[in-house]
């Protein structure tokens, strides 16, 4: 329960506060637990949604639903999504070892850039697109589902990311879940996204779609992953590893990814 706790402490502005001792092995087990923060925000979004669109058009109704889910993180990926585009935009010199160190500090620093924040006008532009496209044409249970399951595979995105990478930094929360996102880490998110994608499929999902919606699902989480890797090895060509920063890019690009997969998937075999 307390490593439990711990994850909707970091990724919710939910007011836990975990008393006593923490250790740095209780903090890096939380990770197993950011699905279930997922369910927390896809349940609450998925409200959102249902109600917003007994009162509003799709369009707004999308743009509320993209509301919810910052405010109940807090804003807290959108920061590292800043960060990591204003640190992708160092100049590079011809010396990796110093862009590297450039890059990196460009991240600790307090202030964001033009293209920190030309990555968040991008960013919630194109989540507004996609949740009122998805809104849109696919009224009812079926958008209400994906919009349920969408930050539970971000969460669960950020698991084999730690898993397969390697800190950037020599200290800071970031490595503290890096150093130690074991395979056992990694088994039981998944585990947890199974479960979750599972029960979802059965009660949430119509049944006229049932297996249209479990085949998207698992093609979502091959994406996820292959996501995943691919983030690592550009994030460590750039960075030398990653940061908790990166975190919180992935994140963001990963609901981008369950969007932009989700709508086509779903217009060809629906419509």
């Amino acid at each position: 329960m307390k490593r439990i706790m711990l994850a909707f402490q970091f990724l919710t502005i939910i007011p836990i506060r975990v008393r006593g001792p923490i250790s740095e092995r209780e903090i890096a087990g939380s990770a197993a637990f950011f699905p279930i923060v997922g369910v927390f925000q896809g349940f609450t979004a998925g409200s959102g949604a249902f109600l917003a669109t007994k009162l509003f058009p799709e369009e707004l109704a999308g743009g509320l639903v993209i509301l919810i889910l910052v405010l109940t993180n807090g804003g807290f990926h959108l920061d590292g999504l800043s960060d990591t585009f204003d640190a992708l935009a160092v100049k590079q010199s011809g010396d990796d070892a110093t862009d590297i160190e450039k890059r990196l500090s460009v991240m600790k620093g307090g202030s964001i850039g033009a293209i920190g924040v030309t990555a968040i006008v991008f960013d919630i532009l194109l989540k507004f697109l996609l949740v009122g496209t998805l809104l849109k044409f696919f009224q009812g249970i079926a958008s209400l589902s994906l919009i349920f399951l969408m930050p539970i595979f971000s969460k669960w995105a950020m698991i084999p990311f730690m898993y397969h990478g390697t800190s950037a930094r020599r200290e800071g929360l970031g490595k503290i879940f890096i150093d130690s996102a074991g395979r056992e880490r990694f088994l039981l998110s998944t585990l947890f996204l199974i479960i979750f994608c599972t029960v979802a499929s059965l009660c949430l999902f119509p049944r006229a779609y049932r297996m249209t919606m479990t085949g998207l699902v698992l093609f979502l989480a091959a994406m996820h992953y292959l996501l995943s890797l691919l983030s690592v090895r550009f994030f460590t060509s750039r960075f030398g590893g990653v940061t908790g920063d990166h975190f919180g890019a992935l994140n963001e690009i990963s609901e981008i990814l369950f969007l932009v997969v989700a709508i086509p998937w779903l217009r060809l075999s629906i419509s």
